[in-house]
């Protein structure tokens, strides 16, 4: 099931609009291999790494840094090939303690990450490659865009929880239409409870509205939620 809510914010007018500068990374062009507890590419900053504590899907406690704490630029050519509509080019961004060299690659572990283009945005949308059923599944993959700290909008994925053994699947997680000024990829328990997923991301867009210009006006008073079935 995927689920998106949108909070009003009110009118965006002058300045702030004209902030508005957008990237793009697919991480082309960049060598295979560790990129950093923080790095950049087409004008987006990657950072706040596995950065938190959690249950992990096995029931047991992982804390900061646990699942390691450097972007990991990885060629994806074979997943590239087998999802085709997820990945392209030939690198996708992974996370973690180590990657395999060449068109293999391995799938990490990841329980929280931060983008930012340090700028306002108001529309963002990456493809995601990650792990369902087996220890997985029941597990909500979470999109939060935030504007000074507050989560203003949201998209999530509920992993399928078909049982038997875990298998790949590609997705995309997206927000629109409400100022952010940073965005956060975390997983979490139906409770709440933070834990992890194994997978990676490719073709990071964030944009501000196309024909965005003068005056942002966001109607409504309440939260609006999108579900959809992924079973």
């Amino acid at each position: 099931m995927k689920k998106q809510c949108i909070l009003t914010l009110g009118v965006i007018t002058g300045s702030a609009m004209s902030a508005l500068a957008g990237g793009f990374t697919g991480f082309e062009g960049l060598t295979e291999g560790v990129a950093g507890d923080t790095f950049s590419h087409g004008g987006i900053t990657f950072y706040n790494l596995n950065n938190d504590s959690g249950i992990n899907p096995d029931g047991s406690n992982f804390g900061p840094g646990d699942y390691g704490t450097n972007f990991i630029i990885e060629n994806a050519t074979l997943a590239v090939n087998d999802f085709p509509g997820t990945l392209s080019g030939t690198n996708a961004l992974s996370w973690g303690n180590a990657f395999v060299p060449g068109d293999s690659l391995s799938i990490n572990i990841v329980s929280t990450l931060s983008m930012t283009t340090g700028q306002q945005e108001t529309d963002a949308s990456f493809n995601i490659l990650y792990f369902e059923n087996g220890p997985w599944g029941g597990i909500t993959i979470e999109l939060l865009a935030m504007l000074n700290g507050d989560v203003v909008n949201s998209d999530s994925i509920l992993i399928s929880d078909l049982g038997g053994r875990d298998n790949l699947i590609g997705d995309m997680l997206s927000v629109n239409g409400v100022a952010f000024d940073s965005l956060t990829l975390n997983a979490r328990f139906d409770d709440g409870t933070s834990t992890a997923f194994a997978g990676l991301i490719d073709n990071v867009t964030i944009t501000p509205a196309p024909g965005t210009v003068g005056v942002l006006l966001l109607a409504g008073t309440g939260i609006v939620r999108r579900r959809r079935s992924i079973n």
